[in-house]
């Protein structure tokens, strides 16, 4: 026999927690009882949360500045028809900002014993892994008066990419590696050790590529010509000390020699060369090693994503040593660092014969556009200051670069825009010159 009237009432309420019949509910049933059986056959009637069943898919990596979809698929196996705001909570770096509310809330309607799907789309502004957090559900009743809610734990994890935005880049270069390679109509005239061709001497070539006894067989000078070596090893070593966590514009110094590393990694590839990675400060932060050339930039992307500066001085000593047990044979080695003059002088000057006496030594260091806009300023005296200060900065740079090359070693010293293609025209010219 059906339930009428206050028998009604109760009987719906019983479903309430007991904490809403005090003093609200208590109230309400003196003041208007049909309103208050409408509220409590309304919370009778949502779809019970906990029971719900929540999984993801989607991607897993993105770049940086690019976006990545997850999508959540949530079952109802209750026997009620679910109405549901739900919120996909995320670190709020998964999001530019202004952006969080309207991409991670979603309404979703599922009836009895089926599924749904809502998407989440991240658009994440630093690298790094960005995990999910909880996944709050609301379930309304038919009237939406009265909802339960209840919160999931849905693991998920999108791991966010260095950009590459010098790939750009990598056409032009490619274009040059190939004249260096001898593919196309244009032969440089490197002093490398694969000997490549013979052809007629034209004013500007070295006369040390003349081949005398092939001129004195014929009635032209003939000169030879030679294909760089491949199958040379580079190691990149990315200084992650606190001199990487300084900010040019708008990014750490890190990011720009990442950026950089990842050029001259796609181009040394092609070129045939074997590429490793090494990121230290006093620890080793990531060691990429043996990786087929296909592999070479998927690895050091990878790698580089979670890497952040360390705000500890980096030990150059052990930097050192860790350098040659990762490269025990002869070697380019690329030192991504700062060309600061305290650690400079304090910490890889001494070391730096360890390292020039077995292998070929490159110093790629981020320079502060800002240091030289000061330095042309002029016009009051607070700007004959700021560029007096500038110019006394770029005079030590000068100095301490110069310091480095007394050792033979290559400086690399760019902008952030110009850092990565500066690198590979210094790859390419120590190709051509034999170096490697």
């Amino acid at each position: 026999m059906p339930l009428t009237g206050r028998a009604a009432l109760l009987a719906a309420l019983g479903s309430l927690p007991i904490g809403l019949l005090e003093p609200s509910w208590t109230g309400l049933l003196a003041v208007n009882g049909p309103l208050a059986i409408a509220c409590a056959c309304d919370y009778a009637l949502a779809a019970p949360v906990r029971r719900l069943g929540l999984t993801r898919s989607g991607d897993t990596s993105a770049r940086l500045g690019e976006s990545a979809d997850v999508t959540l698929t949530v079952t109802n196996p209750s026997g009620r028809l679910l109405r549901a705001r739900l919120r996909d909570a995320w670190p709020p770096s998964s999001w530019e900002s202004g952006t969080e509310i309207e991409a991670s809330r979603h309404r979703l309607t599922v009836p009895a014993g089926e599924r749904r799907r809502a998407t989440t789309r991240l658009r994440p502004t630093r690298r790094g892994d960005r995990q999910a957090d909880r996944v709050t559900v609301r379930s309304y009743g038919p009237l939406g008066l009265f909802a339960r809610q209840g919160s999931h734990n849905v693991p998920w994890t999108v791991r966010v990419l260095p950009p590459f935005t010098s790939r750009k880049h990598l056409p032009s270069k490619l274009a040059r590696l190939r004249e260096l390679d001898g593919r196309t109509s244009v032969l440089t005239r490197g002093e490398g050790t694969e000997f490549d061709s013979l052809r007629e001497y034209v004013p500007g070539d070295d006369t040390r590529s003349i081949d005398w006894r092939a001129t004195a067989r014929q009635s032209t000078v003939a000169v030879r010509t030679w294909r760089p070596e491949r199958d040379r090893h580079i190691l990149l070593v990315l200084d992650t000390g606190r001199t990487s966590a300084g900010r040019v514009g708008d990014v750490p110094r890190l990011d720009a020699s990442m950026d950089a590393a990842l050029l001259l990694a796609a181009l040394a590839s092609r070129a045939g060369d074997r590429v490793d990675l090494l990121a230290y400060d006093r620890r080793v932060r990531a060691l990429v090693q043996g990786r087929a050339a296909a592999d070479v930039l998927p690895s050091l992307v990878n790698a580089m994503a979670t890497l952040e500066p360390e705000l500890i001085e980096t030990d150059a000593r052990s930097l050192a040593a860790t350098t040659l047990r990762t490269a025990p044979r002869r070697s380019l080695i690329v030192l991504l660092t700062s060309l600061d003059t305290a650690p400079i002088e304090e910490g890889l000057l001494p070391v730096l014969p360890q390292l020039t006496q077995r292998h070929t030594v490159l110093v790629a260091s981020v320079a502060d556009p800002h240091i030289a806009k000061m330095a042309a300023s002029r016009g009051n005296t607070e700007a004959v200051y700021e560029a007096a200060a500038a110019a006394q900065a770029q005079t030590e740079r000068q100095r301490t670069a110069e310091q480095l090359r007394r050792h033979g070693v290559t400086i690399v010293d760019a902008t952030p825009n110009d850092l990565a293609p500066a690198l590979a025209d210094a790859y390419l010219a120590l190709k051509a010159a034999g170096r490697l």
